[in-house]
């Protein structure tokens, strides 16, 4: 390398980053990498909240108090603006990343801060991005080309002139046309009035790819009617971006069978989830993949116990070669024994000679990210019955030591304890912590929750129905109630709650699965009777919610 070249990466460099139109998952494998490796985020605010998970936890967001101060209006002052955080941070040395809405290369005003950079000589990179104009319809159900390769053109009927919409308008290609959701109507006129014919179909989708979408079927001549119909217009919402298609050759007309995302069995359900984000990350992903909003609200708190000296012994026992078994029934037993482990300085090499049983799959994972495999996970029921089913008799030949180490909760019923004993074990029943109450929710949840802002919730516990509606209130009546089991919902009426769904099986997805299949179901009826597809939280009587007798 030649020592007099300067050194174009003294001055840092800038990531400018396509988020597409709105869903986290269609951000690329390269937008997450660059995103974990950002020193300073600056994004527009309808992306702020796609991007900032996968950044970094200590990233240097200049404006993070208000998103929309970071934003790019349709203006030279907020443009210069952002340009100059942009360009101040690269020559700090910063690793800017720059996160716009939909694809870098279609945003002219993105064009100009990139060649702002390259007039000061700053290395940057473009990182493509799903276009809003081609990610919406393909979530729409609406396919923009048939067999026979239909034309596609592509219009912003913010900035298109007389010139854009008679050649597009004479065309018989299908239109795309980026507008806002009170604007679409003249755009509709705009083509008419260009040569097509008002009978032309055409789908109009707001809040394209995520679960706040909707999309309405029409004509270039009954779009504005529809729309009054729908009663979205006139409307506060008035300003927000849609993505219209037109065309008769497009999908528009035949989008019913193809409607796979608004079709999904949960879609748009804000569903609250009364565990940690930590418990219920494998359910929440279930949720989602169902249509559904995951709200996660911790009803317990998980404590050390009160005397840890049983705990110490125990764990010390583990390494002296005092047991033949040890049995974790959650995830936090897990995390308990790890803690004690850390704290004597011992990892998972401890367990050597010991065999290991887990109640269930998460347990079983909690486990593995540990470095333990599990000898022994319940074939069948996920439960401490499950487990004992599977546990084998004590054998004095092939057993040399009959004693198990259970770490467990304060709460914990003796269901194992009695079933290990039966089979011949000699149990050290410990307490490894204590579950507390969690603290109240935000306010905002705590309104939701009472005043119908939730579609459904899913009770895995009866303790979770006691302490959810001790620290939030009773869920409003029309809220959908799911329970685990038969001793939930009977916890669930106690409360005064009518129980809609139940598991069918005592997991925490085949619950999901129930829930899923009750939406569905809703969903069905609706369009059969003709009604239209609503949530339950978009019908709120005033009454409230009564167990039936």
């Amino acid at each position: 390398m030649n020592p007099t070249a300067p050194n174009h990466f003294a001055s840092g460099q800038v990531t400018f980053l396509g988020a597409g139109p709105g869903d986290p998952g269609l951000l690329t494998l390269r937008a997450v990498e660059a995103l974990a490796s950002a020193d300073v985020l600056i994004a527009d605010p309808q992306v702020l909240d796609v991007v900032r998970v996968h950044a970094r936890a200590q990233v240097d967001t200049p404006l993070q108090a208000s998103a929309d101060e970071a934003s790019i209006p349709a203006d030279v002052p907020a443009l210069r603006d952002t340009a100059n955080l942009v360009m101040t941070a690269a020559r700090a040395g910063k690793r800017v990343v720059r996160a716009v809405t939909g694809d870098p290369g279609l945003d002219g005003y993105v064009a100009e801060e990139m060649l702002a950079c390259a007039a000061e000589g700053i290395v940057f990179e473009v990182v493509p991005g799903i276009a809003a104009a081609v990610g919406v319809p393909a979530y729409a159900g609406v396919p923009l080309r048939d067999a026979h390769g239909t034309d596609v053109r592509f219009i912003d009927a913010r900035t298109a002139d007389e010139r854009c919409w008679t050649e597009v308008g004479a065309s018989d290609a299908t239109a795309v046309v980026s507008t806002s959701l009170d604007s679409v109507a003249a755009a509709a006129g705009e083509l008419v009035s260009a040569g097509r014919k008002p009978d032309t179909p055409m789908t109009v989708t707001v809040a394209g790819t995520t679960t706040r979408q909707r999309t309405w079927t029409a004509t270039l001549g009954s779009v504005a009617q529809v729309l009054k119909a729908a009663k979205v217009l006139p409307s506060a919402d008035g300003g927000q971006p849609v993505i219209a298609v037109v065309g008769e050759r497009s999908a528009a007309a035949r989008r019913d069978p193809l409607s796979w995302f608004e079709s999904k069995p949960l879609f748009g359900w804000r569903v609250l989830v009364p565990r940690t984000k930590e418990q219920a990350a494998s359910l929440s992903d279930q949720l989602v993949s169902y249509g559904a909003v995951s709200h996660e609200v911790p009803t317990i708190a998980v404590e050390p116990p009160r005397t840890p000296q049983q705990m110490e012994r125990a764990v010390k026992g583990l390494v002296t070669g005092r047991y033949e078994w040890i049995a974790f029934t959650s995830v936090n037993a897990v995390k308990a024994v790890r803690e004690k482990f850390e704290e004597y300085g011992l990892d998972a090499r401890a367990f050597a000679g010991i065999k290991v049983a887990a109640v269930g799959e998460q347990t079983a994972k909690a486990l593995v990210a540990f470095g333990v495999k599990p000898d022994l996970v319940p074939s069948g029921e996920q439960s401490a019955a499950g487990l004992l089913e599977d546990w084998p008799p004590y054998d004095p030949v092939f057993d040399p030591i009959d004693r198990v180490f259970l770490p467990r909760a304060d709460i914990a019923t003796e269901t194992l304890v009695a079933g290990l004993i039966e089979l011949g074990w000699e149990v050290d029943d410990v307490t490894a912590y204590r579950t507390v109450r969690a603290s109240p929710p935000p306010a905002e949840t705590r309104e939701a929750i009472k005043g119908g802002g939730f579609d459904a919730v899913l009770f895995t516990s009866s303790s979770t129905v006691r302490n959810l509606v001790g620290i939030a209130g009773k869920p409003h009546n029309v809220t959908v109630i799911a329970c685990i089991g038969p001793a939930t919902a009977k916890t669930a009426e106690e409360h005064g709650l009518r129980v809609d769904v139940m598991s069918p099986e005592p997991s925490v997805h085949k619950l999901a699965e129930a829930l899923a299949d009750f939406g569905a179901a809703r969903r069905d009826a609706a369009l059969e009777a003709g009604d239209p597809v609503t949530r339950p939280s978009e019908r709120r009587p005033g009454s409230r919610r009564r167990a039936r007798s």
